[in-house]
């Protein structure tokens, strides 16, 4: 792989000097071959790139972003299949969804084409995080569509599936394009071959961004609030939607702190995309409560999200089957003391990065999941008692590609019952987690696993379903469920070694972590002893 991509960077590095050969078929061609030699569906990449008539990396990794975004555009402007399920009542409710998370991932394929167009090669680390992340979240939005069609009838959810073949291979090979190239970037330094970018010296750029956390944890510590919520009617509005609604529709520069008072607001809640840095903060969990009892009681598609000091249930209760209380879809998302309540499904940890601290979390299947990066640091998880012949399942990562950065990180915290589940007759099967989907990673360290917890440790999904693919590991945890003896042996389970360990924590795994540390609150960026 070293070679291939220096051996590019050769080439790229030689155009400079002779442009007279960057529009030859013959150098484009051994360029897009380069390229696309590290992707998993290199005949899809080469077909991508075929007129693109350039030999610079940025150029044809750009080419093969706007590709996919074309590829996705299409689906959604040109499907029959789109069409007749918008119609159809059985459908409809899935198809919303499609329509929702494919123009989110060709924001994000958007985005990523502007990031590409000013890659600085001395910023290395941070760069690949957020792209990454994006070209990631791309993948999760297209498999989001998938899943929509899970319950519905006839055989619409396969045709869907069939429509996003391309686009999904394309997403893929773009990850895998930049994920590559720029771990070159960063072990070989080749910002010279790549460019600059005018980013200054190190020294400046570590001062600029220290002096951003700062103003921002001050900011955060103030915490003067831009609106009120009081259910009694004492702050400007009574209902956090109404709130929200006075929101402006695109926000990326000041920090909106919306304080909600203490009260039950049975609502649902829901912070639109691009209305960017926005604060819920209530006046503590007990006291401040949001509630609902439908798909989500809140949702949040924003980036730049902080919520503290508040509550977030559904109360569908066992019954209710998938009942999310919180779904977050935005980027470097900090909850710190947070209740997240429910049974099935509580926490839809969707995609993107998001920082969890001082939360109890609780439920029964699957409670946590989604593919985003979060670590839950200081977090209790609660299990609760599930309806009759259900097991209980912590965890359900969903990461669908290798290369994607997604994966859940259970540091120094907790996994506990309620007494309603540890009386149980007969006993209630409990697991650490099962693979949602194939490349399904979680890793559980330093934490205090109660006594309840099957010794087997993990669950299959179905059958031997990503058995093989997943990555479970569980490092220097405590308490009497923490045994190791009798875990199940896929090739999935990992035992790692404390260097691997270290490298799931917030100041390695995130690649920049100036986002936490600017939310001002607790946050160790290290590994942390019981």
């Amino acid at each position: 792989m070293l070679a291939a991509v220096i051996g590019a960077a050769v080439i790229f590095s030689r155009n400079s000097e002779e442009k007279h050969e960057s529009g030859k078929p013959g150098v484009t061609s051994k360029a897009v071959k380069l390229v696309c030699s590290q992707t998993d569906y290199k005949e899809t990449c080469e077909k991508t790139l075929a007129g693109a008539n350039t030999t610079d990396p940025k150029k044809l990794i750009e080419a093969a972003f706007d590709a996919t975004v074309g590829s996705i555009t299409e689906v959604l402007k040109s499907s029959a299949l789109l069409k007749m399920a918008a119609t159809d009542p059985s459908t409809k409710g899935a198809f919303d969804v499609c329509d929702e998370v494919l123009e989110n991932a060709v924001d994000d394929l958007r985005s990523s084409i502007q990031k590409v167009e000013s890659l600085d090669g001395g910023k290395a680390k941070a760069f690949v995080a957020d792209l990454r992340t994006r070209l990631a979240a791309v993948g999760d939005d297209q498999e989001t569509c998938i899943d929509a069609f899970e319950n519905t009838t006839g055989d619409t959810g396969e045709k869907m599936k069939e429509l996003l073949k391309t686009a999904k291979e394309m997403a893929s090979n773009g990850l895998a394009m930049v994920t590559d190239l720029t771990k070159i970037l960063g072990s070989l330094q080749l910002s010279k071959v790549l460019g600059s970018g005018g980013g200054g010296s190190s020294g400046a750029r570590k001062l600029m961004v220290e002096e951003y956390v700062g103003r921002r944890i001050q900011q955060v510590a103030e915490m003067k609030p831009t609106m009120v919520v009081a259910k009694d009617g004492s702050g400007e509005f009574k209902t956090i939607a109404e709130a929200i609604k006075k929101l402006p529709p695109k926000n990326n520069e000041t920090l909106i702190v919306i304080l909600i008072k203490a009260g039950v607001y049975a609502e649902t809640v829901i912070l639109p995309k691009k209305v960017n840095k926005v604060v819920l903060l209530g006046e503590g969990p007990t006291k401040t409560i949001i509630t609902g009892n439908l798909n989500f009681a809140a949702a949040v598609n924003a980036d730049d999200f902080i919520a503290k000091d508040l509550t977030m249930e559904n109360t569908a209760g066992s019954e209710g089957h998938q009942a999310v209380a919180l779904r977050v879809s935005g980027d470097q998302a900090v909850l710190f003391n947070v209740n997240i309540f429910g049974y099935q499904d509580s926490l839809y940890a969707h995609k993107y990065r998001q920082f969890y601290r001082g939360c109890t979390i609780s439920g029964t299947i699957d409670f946590v999941f989604g593919d985003s990066l979060s670590i839950f640091q200081d977090c209790t998880f609660v299990v609760r008692k599930p309806g009759k012949n259900q097991a209980c399942m912590v965890t359900a990562q969903g990461r669908i590609d290798i290369r994607s950065p997604g994966g859940f990180v259970l540091q120094k915290s907790r996994i506990s019952a309620e007494p309603e589940l540890i009386s149980s007759t007969p006993p209630v099967k409990v697991y650490l987690g099962r693979p949602w989907k194939e490349m399904s990673r979680t890793i559980i360290m330093n934490s205090d696993i109660g006594v309840f917890v099957d010794p087997t440790g993990w669950s299959v999904w179905a059958g031997t379903f990503a058995l093989d693919t997943c990555y479970y590991a569980e490092f220097e945890n405590v308490g009497p469920g923490s045994g190791t003896a009798v875990r199940v042996t896929w090739k999935g389970i990992k035992k790692i070694t404390p260097q691997i360990a270290e490298s799931w924590t917030g100041g390695v795994a995130y690649g920049d972590d100036s986002w936490i540390k600017a939310a001002g609150v607790p946050y160790v960026p290290t590994m942390m002893k019981v």
